[in-house]
């Protein structure tokens, strides 16, 4: 019984890690055109948002990849794209951990 709690302690540490959110298509950020680009596009572009929420008054939707661990680094990928009351994108930012993307 000892030698069983011994096994499973080290394979909850040897697997300490958490995703929270899910991978999206990070090439088509640049496709975003501020004043031009719709809801509908970028659903096309992204899918469903991994969260939504009010800033201003106005909707923001948020794609994102949080990958946290404790024997590496953290991992994050997200994308918070902000629209006018007509559902045109007003702005948005892109951030990465990720070299490279």
């Amino acid at each position: 019984m000892r030698k069983s709690a011994v096994i499973f302690l080290f394979a909850a540490l040897f697997s300490a890690c958490a995703t929270v959110g899910r991978d999206f298509p990070v090439e088509s950020v640049p496709s975003i055109q501020i004043g031009t680009t719709t809801q509908n596009d970028v659903i096309n572009m992204f899918g469903s948002p991994w969260r939504t929420g009010i800033e201003d008054g106005k909707p923001t939707w948020t794609y994102g990849k949080y990958r946290y661990s404790l024997f590496s680094e953290a991992s994050t990928t997200d994308l918070v794209i902000r629209f006018d009351s007509k559902g045109t994108v007003t702005s948005y930012s892109y951030n990465t951990t990720e070299e490279g993307k």
